[in-house]
C-alpha cells in the first residue's frame, strides 16, 4: 500500500515489516473512516497492514494476523458499535495488547462513533454483544477479551491526559531561553535573520547561517530568534554548543536529543547512522524549528540535518557557525547567510557601561578612559562584556593598569574563547595565520601572498580558509585586515614558544622583545620573523653588528621608523620578505644574496639598487 518514493525509509530496514497495523470491524468502517485513515496513511509514505487486502491466498488467517500485529511498529484500533461482535477483531485485540506489554509496540485506541466509557464498561453494543460471546466461547477466553477492551480504553484516558498535560507545558516552555544580561543591538541583528527565514512562506523547509568570529554573538542571536518565532512550529529544538557537545558526549546524544525536543520521546538510536534515518522517517512530515549551535564540522550537520527534505514543509533550519564554507559546503546558499558584524561605537559604550557602571552610559570621571577601553574591544560583545565585569567597582588607576596589561597580554576568557577557530586549522593555515597576526596585517594580499609561496606554504587556498573562518578579512584595496583581538591571539600564541626567553621564539613584534634580542645578540636560530617599529620613539637603537648571525632561519625581517647607531655586518640569506625604512648604509652587506628573496622595500635609504634587487622590489 505504501508509497515507496515518500520521505519514510521503509520499515524493513529496522526490523519491522509494517509501521502501522489497524484493527477495526470491517462493515463499521471499512468505506468511511478507516478508509479515509489508510488512504492518508499511504500518501505519508507510512507502510500500512489492513487485513482485508493484505492477506495472501493460502496463509492461515490467524497466523498470518499474529505474525502481521508482531511486525508492526504501532497499532491503531478503531473502536466502533459493532467492533465487540467480532471475535476476529477482539482476538486482534488480544494480540496487540500482549505486544504492548511484551515488546513496547504503540498501541492508539480511536473510538469512531461510540464512547470510551461505553468500551471499558461494555455497556450498550459492547455488552450486548459479550453477552452473546459468553453463550459461546468458554470463560476464559470472554475474559481476555474483556480484559482487552478494558486496558484499551483507558489506554486513551490516560494518552489524553498525557497530551494535554504536554501540550501544556511545552506551551509554558517554548520562550525559556536564556538571551542576554544586557542585549544591546540586538532587535536590529534579529529582524535581519528573522527576514531570511520567510516565515510567511510554508512550501519548502529552509536553512539559514549565522555566521561570524568567536564572541561576536551568533548564538545570542539565535537564541533571541528562537525565543521570536518558536510557537509558530509544530515542535521546536535548539541544540546549544554542537561543536563541544558532539566532542563530549558524541552525535548520537545530540540526535536522542533533538528527537526528544521535537516528539518529546526518548529514543535510544546506540549509532548516528541509525539516527539519521529515524530523524528523517519522523520528521519529514513535521513543521519544525531546529536550531544548530556553534558547528564546526560537516559531519554533525550531515548526522543532525542531512538535508532539507528530513523536515516537513515549512520548517526552518538555523545553523551558527565561525566557518562560511561549512555552510555553503552543506548548501545553505550566500544569501541565506548573516554575516554578523561587530558593534558600533554607541552600542559597545552601551554595552560597556552596562557591565562596568550597571548603567548605560560610564561615570564622568571615567569617560576618557572607558572609550580607550570601548576601542580596544572593537565592537567584539564577548570583549566588552568580560573586560567591563572585570573592571567593576575599580579605580580609575586600576583601570588604566589593566589596559596597559591587555595590550601586552590579552583576557585568557577572552583569547579562550577566540583560540577555538585557530584550533581548528590545518599546520598550513595555522602558520599563515601567525604570520600575518604578527607582521602582515596591512599589507597588500599580493605581497603577503608572494611571500609565503617563497616559504613553502600555500597561502591562496590557506588564506582563503581564513577569511571564511573570521580570521581576517581583504579590503577593497585589497590589504589583509584582522580584529585586534584576533592578532593578539595569534601573537600570544606565537609569544608561547618560549615565553620567557624572547631569543628563542619564531616570531618577534614587540618592541621590548625585539629590542632585547637586536641589543643583545640573544637571537637563535629559532627565529623566523622581526618587526621594529620605533614609532613615537627618538631613541636609535644600539644594534649589535653581528645580531643577525645566528638567525640562519630568519624569513621575515621589517624596521619602520627605527634608527640604528650602526648596520648589520650580515643579513641571513633565507629572508624572503625585507622591509627596512632608512636603512643606514648604501650598500647592503657584501655576502647577502638571497635567492628566495621576493619582496625588498627600503623607502627612505641611501642604498642603489643593483640588478639582483630589481626582479624582487
Amino acid at each position: 500500500m505504501a508509497n515507496q518514493d515518500s520521505c519514510s525509509t521503509s520499515s524493513t530496514n529496522h526490523g519491522w515489516t509494517y509501521d502501522v497495523f489497524v484493527s477495526f470491524h470491517g462493515k463499521d468502517t471499512r468505506c468511511n473512516f478507516t478508509g479515509y485513515l489508510t488512504d492518508a496513511l499511504d500518501r505519508k509514505g507510512i507502510l500500512t497492514f489492513r487485513d482485508d487486502i493484505k492477506l495472501k491466498k493460502g496463509e492461515g488467517i490467524p497466523s498470518a494476523l499474529v505474525k502481521a500485529i508482531e511486525q508492526s511498529r504501532i497499532a491503531v484500533v478503531v473502536f466502533s458499535e459493532n467492533y465487540a461482535s467480532s471475535s476476529w477483531c477482539l482476538d486482534e485485540l488480544v494480540e496487540i495488547i500482549g505486544c504492548m506489554k511484551k515488546k513496547g509496540q504503540l498501541v492508539i485506541p480511536i473510538f469512531y462513533s461510540v464512547n470510551a466509557s461505553v468500551v471499558r464498561h461494555q455497556r450498550e453494543s459492547f455488552g450486548r454483544s459479550m453477552e452473546k460471546h459468553e453463550a459461546r466461547h468458554d470463560k476464559e477466553t470472554v475474559n481476555k477479551w474483556r480484559i482487552a477492551l478494558k486496558e484499551a480504553a483507558n489506554l486513551y484516558e490516560y494518552k489524553f491526559i498525557q497530551q494535554i498535560t504536554e501540550e501544556i507545558s511545552n506551551r509554558l516552555n517554548i520562550t525559556s531561553l536564556h538571551i542576554a544580561d544586557h542585549p544591546v543591538g540586538l532587535n536590529y541583528r534579529v529582524s535581519k535573520v528573522v527576514r531570511l527565514l520567510e516565515l510567511k512562506s510554508n512550501d519548502d523547509t529552509k536553512m539559514v547561517g549565522i555566521y561570524g568570529i568567536g564572541g561576536i554573538g551568533k548564538t545570542t542571536i539565535a537564541r533571541a530568534v528562537y525565543n521570536s518565532i518558536s510557537s509558530r512550529f509544530e515542535g521546536s529544538s535548539f541544540l546549544a554548543d554542537v561543536r563541544e557537545n558532539t566532542m563530549k558526549h558524541g552525535l548520537v546524544q545530540l540526535q536522542e536529543t533533538l528527537l526528544h525536543n521535537l516528539l518529546g520521546e526518548n529514543i535510544k538510536l546506540g549509532d548516528v547512522s541509525r539516527g539519521i534515518p529515524v530523524i528523517n522517517r519522523r520528521l519529514c512530515t513535521k513543521k519544525v524549528l531546529l536550531i544548530l549551535d556553534d558547528v564546526d564540522n560537516l559531519r554533525q550537520l550531515r548526522s543532525l540535518a542531512g538535508s532539507h527534505d528530513w523536515f516537513g514543509s515549512g520548517s526552518r533550519i538555523i545553523i551558527t557557525t565561525r566557518d562560511k564554507h561549512l555552510l555553503t559546503t552543506h548548501g545553505v546558499e550566500n544569501e541565506n547567510i548573516y554575516d554578523v558584524k561587530q558593534l558600533n561605537d554607541h552600542e559597545s559604550l552601551e554595552l560597556f557601561s552596562l557591565n562596568a557602571f550597571r548603567r548605560k552610559q560610564p561615570k564622568e570621571n571615567y569617560v576618557n578612559i572607558a572609550n580607550r577601553m570601548v576601542q580596544y574591544a572593537k565592537g567584539l560583545p564577548l570583549a566588552l562584556n568580560v573586560i567591563g565585569s572585570d573592571l567593576f567597582g575599580k579605580t580609575i588607576e586600576e583601570w588604566e593598569s589593566a589596559l596597559k596589561k591587555y595590550e601586552r597580554i590579552p583576557s585568557r576568557e577572552i583569547l579562550d574563547v577566540l583560540r577555538v577557530s585557530y584550533d581548528n586549522l590545518d599546520d598550513n593555515e595555522k602558520e599563515i595565520f601567525l604570520d600575518i597576526a604578527c607582521f602582515f596585517k596591512g599589507n597588500t594580499r599580493r605581497e603577503v601572498e608572494k611571500t609565503l609561496v617563497a616559504s613553502r606554504f600555500y597561502p591562496e587556498y590557506g588564506i582563503g580558509v581564513l577569511i571564511d573562518k573570521s580570521l581576517v578579512t581583504i579590503s577593497d584595496a585589497d590589504t589583509i585586515k584582522m580584529h585586534d583581538l584576533i592578532q593578539d591571539l595569534g601573537r600570544d600564541i606565537a609569544r608561547k614558544d618560549s615565553p620567557f626567553d624572547p631569543g628563542k621564539r619564531r616570531r618577534l613584534w614587540h618592541r621590548d622583545d625585539v629590542l632585547e634580542v637586536l641589543t643583545k645578540n640573544t637571537g637563535t636560530d629559532a627565529i623566523e620573523g622581526i618587526m621594529l617599529d620605533m614609532t613615537n620613539l627618538k631613541q636609535k637603537v644600539p644594534l649589535d653588528a653581528e645580531t643577525f648571525e645566528k638567525m640562519r632561519r630568519l624569513r621575515i625581517l621589517i624596521v619602520r621608523n627605527s634608527q640604528v647607531s650602526r648596520a648589520p655586518n650580515h643579513l641571513p640569506n633565507n629572508l624572503r620578505f625585507l622591509d627596512w625604512t632608512e636603512y643606514p648604509l648604501p650598500s647592503l652587506p657584501a655576502d647577502f644574496h638571497p635567492e628566495t628573496l621576493v619582496v625588498l622595500n627600503l623607502p627612505n635609504s641611501l642604498i642603489t639598487m643593483d640588478e639582483p634587487f630589481k626582479a624582487c622590489s
